[in-house]
């Protein structure tokens, strides 16, 4: 990943109707192996980067809102809370 950061209005199934500005590295490389076997590579920058970071923090149980500040994520969870309450 990359020094600098960007910053995407994310959102997330697993966290429905929750948005937030979140900063991230601007680029970063991946490396996967499809299902023949061969080994691709790819650097991604601006809304790819951002997005590969995103689904890969699922694979390690970490959430858009755990990037955030405690007060916004605090604020995110009560939202949340009051949704389900609600529905």
């Amino acid at each position: 990943p990359s020094e600098e950061l960007s910053t995407y209005q994310e959102g997330c199934l697993s966290v429905p109707d929750i948005f937030a500005d979140v900063d991230r590295p601007a680029t970063c490389r991946v490396r996967w192996q499809d299902l023949e076997g061969t080994v691709h590579e790819e650097a991604l920058e601006g809304l790819m980067a951002t997005c590969l970071q995103h689904e890969m923090d699922h694979l390690e149980g970490i959430l858009f809102i755990d990037h955030l500040s405690r007060l916004k994520r605090n604020m995110a969870l009560k939202k949340l809370e009051k949704a389900r309450k609600a529905a």
